[in-house]
């Protein structure tokens, strides 16, 4: 799940279920795998937040470069094993 810190749906409330689904989601052995978008999309310095560049503005949905960014990041052999 990536951040949303910034948007109105936000609270601290949200923020703890989102970094603990996360947190099952990287470390669950029910998975072959996992692409770990939010790890590419998220403000390093505020983890809360997307980085501004691929933020589309409401501080929710991506902006195009952050989509562009994600589908960087997937190795389509993954598809092929």
């Amino acid at each position: 799940m990536t951040p949303f810190g910034g948007h109105s749906y936000y609270t601290h409330a949200r923020e703890t279920a989102r970094q603990f689904v996360n947190a099952w989601i990287r470390t669950n052995s029910v998975y072959d795998g996992v692409i770990d978008f939010e790890a590419v999309v998220r403000d390093p310095t505020d983890p809360t937040r997307l980085l501004p560049q691929y933020d589309s503005g409401d501080h929710l949905h991506l902006s195009p470069a952050g989509y562009h960014a994600m589908a960087e990041t997937i190795d389509l052999q993954i598809f092929t094993r």
